[in-house]
């Protein structure tokens, strides 16, 4: 027996109410299966991809890329027959009274509770994806796809092509380069699209213009030239991690009173430190720079020093101390700022640190970072240096007590033995919450970091 289940979208996290639908892997007639991912979707705090709670025939998309979907929404519905629904699925069985079953693993919710509809979309006989007819006499609006509005005839030639097929590098490289990846021909294998594909895309995109390109598919390659040159204003929402951010450094900014201090520090036997790490055969293929040897210098100093590794609890009038360091590494992204943080980083030994701040940046670059990656951070570092800027003032991270900002490596005079030597050189900013830091912890925590900095193979094997 058939019978046809809607997948409602769930609660991803920390009781968000709402999600951006980013981009669907499926379409009406795909075939799918239990845990196959189905969509990815962008919270306030990351983005990620939705299994499929149901094996099964995709039999209507409600909702489209673009759309901020509430909570408990009908996203899609999936025709399944019993016999393939998933034991684990718990609409096998008679749900209770009152009460509606949703994905696995994030509850559920009361059926008499209102529900708002994004958008909503049908399957038309052709397989495509279209939005549904309003009154006799209105007009049909065109469907937007890739951030053009298109007509009919587009939409079908488009609904031939399966789902996108890209690494999220290569998303990343699109959006960067204004190009829509459903009108890039792919070159790899099974339909992935690569790298050179992109910027081919790119290319085309400078040097025809899409006013003089007659085909609404071909249009559809060309319309980032339009948005750049016929418009003299860009609104962006502030939704998702931006709004995130801006919420987050505002309540910080105004509540935590910052004090900065900053130092000079000689760091060549450090940049020799991490030129040796890099050949070194139990780190091949993992990302060595200065950060790392900031970050074991910064661990330390948070082990000795553990005032700076806390945090300041209004509610309750206390001042709890950490005896472990959840290190924050601020990483700039496609979807914004995002500070996800090595648990427990003082565990791990130099090469275990290097590894998971490897992983930590690759995941990141990828737009893969999840809330449980950025909850309970305890100290932040922030490296504006990979920018080329000497140093700044950071705003420290809401619930921390400290954050401290590296800035480039530069080649100065510098005075050693009496002699005056060219020696790289970095500026160290440590701004701290001086309702429970004074200047002189900071001071010392400050002064750690820098003496580690200027010979850390002593100070590693010291500890």
């Amino acid at each position: 027996m058939r019978q046809t289940k809607t997948f409602l979208l769930p609660d991803v996290g920390e009781g968000l109410t709402e999600a951006e639908i980013l981009t669907w892997h499926v379409r009406p007639g795909d075939t799918v299966v239990v845990n196959q991912p189905i969509v990815e979707i962008e919270t306030a705090k990351a983005a990620v991809e939705l299994p499929c709670p149901y094996a099964g025939v995709v039999a209507e998309v409600f909702v489209a890329a673009g759309d901020v979907v509430p909570v408990g929404s009908a996203i899609l519905s999936i025709t399944t027959d019993v016999a393939a629904t998933s034991p684990a699925d718990p609409s096998a069985e008679p749900a209770a009274a009152g009460r509606e079953a949703v994905l696995v693993g994030y509850g559920v919710r009361p059926t008499g509770a209102p529900k708002r509809r994004a958008r909503v979309l049908a399957r038309d006989p052709h397989g495509t994806t279209a939005p549904e007819a309003g009154p006799p006499g209105e007009a049909v609006k065109p469907v937007r796809m890739g951030g053009l509005e298109m007509g009919r005839r587009a939409e079908q030639l488009l609904s031939t092509r399966g789902p996108v097929l890209a690494k999220p590098p290569v998303r990343r490289l699109a959006r960067e380069l204004g190009v829509s990846l459903e009108a890039v021909d792919p070159t790899g294998q099974e339909g992935l699209i690569t790298r050179s594909d992109v910027e081919r895309a790119a290319r085309l995109v400078g040097a025809q213009p899409a006013a003089t390109v007659a085909d609404p598919v071909a249009a559809q390659r060309f319309s980032a030239v339009q948005a750049r040159t016929g418009e003299r204003e860009t609104r962006t929402p502030i939704k998702g991690v931006t709004k995130l951010m801006a919420e987050a450094m505002v309540a910080s900014a105004f509540t935590a009173p910052h004090v900065t201090e900053w130092v000079d520090v000689d760091i060549t036997r450090t940049m020799e430190l991490v030129d040796r790490l890099k050949e070194h055969p139990d780190l091949a293929g993992v990302r060595v720079s200065p950060l790392l040897i900031v970050a074991a210098a910064v661990i330390r100093a948070a082990r000795r020093h553990p005032g700076i590794n806390a945090t300041w609890q209004r509610e309750t009038q206390e001042i709890v101390t950490k005896h472990y360091v959840n290190l924050g590494i601020a990483a700039a992204t496609p979807r914004g700022l995002v500070v996800p943080n090595v648990k427990d980083a003082d565990t791990l030994d130099i090469v275990g640190l290097a590894r998971a701040l490897h992983e930590l940046v690759e995941t990141a670059k990828a737009g893969r970072t999840t809330t449980a990656d950025m909850a309970g951070g305890t100290i932040t570092i922030t490296n504006v240096g990979v920018f080329g800027v000497d140093g700044g003032t950071p705003i420290i991270n809401p619930g921390e007590a400290a954050i401290l900002c590296m800035g480039r490596a530069v080649a100065r005079p510098w005075v050693v033995d009496g002699e005056v030597r060219v020696r790289q050189v970095m500026q160290l900013t440590l701004s701290f919450d001086h309702r429970l830091v004074d200047g002189a912890l900071g001071s010392r925590v400050l002064a750690d970091v820098a003496r580690f900095l200027e010979d850390p193979a002593v100070e590693l094997l010291l500890g």
